[in-house]
């Protein structure tokens, strides 16, 4: 529960703009008041107060009506499919117009340096990755408590992705390359 409210909570905070972050943190999590956050930011405390509101809609907006979970492991077995077959066409229509993948390799393995944004430039990483790795195993496994994927090679797992679901499409992708962060998933 602990990793799937941690994940959630990384995805909207990347949904928001930089200074929206900063005053949502120093504000409401950091109980700052709005003049101590415009000080640090160097706006006023009429804008930094717009900025914290703004970043609660957001966190408002992102709490969907969860899809059930058979209608997930669907979308992520089919997402599992696509992917391992090389079927960029099948993948795109799994995405959402909107979707997003990010990467973290850690600075230790390749990953996207920078998220990845909309259905073609998400199964184009996708596919390639598929490629430049040979031997590349992926299973549906359970991420942070829903339908997700391993990505294992020579025995070695690679990559554990999360998936989150929306509308029956696939809206945001997390991959962890990290090999100390896959240490536990060992």
């Amino acid at each position: 529960m602990d990793e799937s409210v941690s994940m959630a909570l990384l995805v909207v905070l990347e949904s928001m703009t930089p200074a929206e972050r900063v005053a949502f943190v120093l504000h409401d999590v950091f109980r700052f008041t709005f003049a101590e956050v415009a000080e640090i930011v160097g706006r006023s405390p009429v804008a930094c107060r717009q900025l914290a509101s703004s970043a609660r809609k957001r966190i408002r907006d992102s709490r969907q009506i969860a899809v059930p979970s058979e209608e997930h492991a669907a979308v992520v077995r089919s997402f599992k499919n696509a992917w391992s077959e090389g079927d960029i066409g099948g993948l795109i229509k799994l995405l959402d117009p909107n979707v997003t993948a990010v990467t973290d390799g850690g600075g230790l393995v390749s990953a996207a340096l920078e998220p990845l944004y909309g259905p073609e430039e998400v199964a184009r990483f996708f596919i390639g990755a598929f490629g430049r790795q040979p031997g590349l195993h992926i299973e549906e496994q359970v991420v942070n408590g829903e339908a997700g994927l391993v990505a294992t090679s020579e025995g070695k797992i690679v990559a554990v992705i999360s998936v989150n679901v929306s509308s029956g499409m696939v809206d945001h992708i997390w991959a962890v390359r990290n090999p100390e962060k896959l240490a536990a998933w060992e």
